[in-house]
């Protein structure tokens, strides 16, 4: 073959090739089940129907996005479910510290590293919370009231031996006081007893709350981080999220927060996580998204990748100390 003829024919090729679209990523085919390991109302639920939503409004996916709660065996029963589901990418997971507290507390056979890390979405703050009708404007306040009530006081939380129970024995430890602990299936579930006087405090997420604090039926007393929240806006009585001080300000030298992070089942492929990763950053950039964090003080901290797996496996090192530390172990 001459070389200007060869030259016209890969000129030709190359011409060709560039009409034809390059070959589209992985996407969903089926409904995609978003599995939630608690119960409805709480704080996780409440992030998976806000994107749900979002995602429906701004047709970010072709197919349905399915919010399936889980929360059997303290979310055991959800994490275990995605893992049998090797392979199967219409299946994903929002997690929250369980992913850690529960296989340590149950010995069930999960580990985070058997699912497919997507992306952290937030990282969600506690805060000591009474009903507004007592008479504790500050946490000092109300240990000296635990304390001199000699146990008889409720926490209410979210689970037994997870994320709430954890900080209330941290409390315990911290201050002498002891908390008679009653554990429930979600935050939504806390925050009711709480309004309805059953329990006398909780550590809830702002986002179980904010209603019930707006309504001015709640009183947040202190955050458990080692900073105030960020969020100016009012929420009710001209008091802000800001506004609540940190709990070591008040005495309690306890710091907690929790991720809300995204898992895929095993074996996922590097197209499928890129494709979950994107769907979360269209999220992330919607206003509906920015009022939810705003509205639930959430610190906005995104991870993916490589950065996201690390700081995963340095929380499960933390959990595993605070659980022995609080003697809730599973016994081998």
């Amino acid at each position: 073959m001459k070389r200007s003829v060869r030259v016209a024919l890969a000129a030709g090729i190359a011409f060709v090739a560039g009409q034809i679209p390059a070959l589209a990523g992985w996407e969903p085919v089926r409904p995609v089940e978003f599995i939630v390991p608690a119960g409805t109302g709480g704080g996780a639920d409440q992030m998976a129907r806000t994107i749900q939503g979002i995602v429906t409004k701004h047709n970010l996916m072709k197919q349905p996005l399915v919010v399936i709660n889980k929360s059997g065996g303290a979310g055991g029963e959800g994490f275990l479910d995605v893992k049998a589901s090797a392979g199967n990418p219409h299946k994903i997971i929002i997690t929250l510290s369980n992913l850690f507290t529960t296989p340590l507390a149950t010995g069930i056979p999960f580990n985070w590293k058997d699912l497919t890390p997507v992306a952290m979405l937030a990282l969600d703050e506690f805060v000591l919370w009474v009903n507004a009708e007592k008479p504790y404007t500050t946490a000092k306040d109300y240990i000296d009231a635990v304390k001199q009530a000699g146990g008889t006081l409720k926490m209410g939380g979210t689970g037994s031996k997870q994320e709430d129970q954890i900080i209330t024995v941290a409390m315990e430890k911290a201050t002498g006081a002891k908390f008679t602990y009653i554990p429930y299936k979600g935050g939504g579930e806390v925050a009711v007893q709480l309004v309805g006087n059953h329990i006398d405090s909780t550590v809830n997420n702002p986002i179980e709350a904010v209603a019930q604090w707006r309504g001015g039926k709640v009183r947040p007393l202190c955050v458990f981080d080692d900073k105030p929240m960020g969020y100016d806006e009012p929420i009710t009585d001209g008091k802000a999220w800001k506004d609540i001080p940190t709990c070591k300000s008040q005495g309690l030298d306890i710091e907690y927060l929790m991720l809300r992070g995204i898992f895929m089942s095993p074996r996922a492929t590097k197209d499928q996580i890129e494709y979950y990763v994107d769907l979360f950053k269209k999220v992330r950039e919607t206003p509906e998204w920015q009022d939810f964090m705003k509205t639930g003080a959430f610190n906005t901290t995104f991870m993916t990748g490589a950065d996201y797996a690390k700081w995963v496996e340095t929380e499960e090192k933390r959990h595993e100390l605070l659980m022995k530390e609080a003697g809730f172990l599973a016994s081998n």
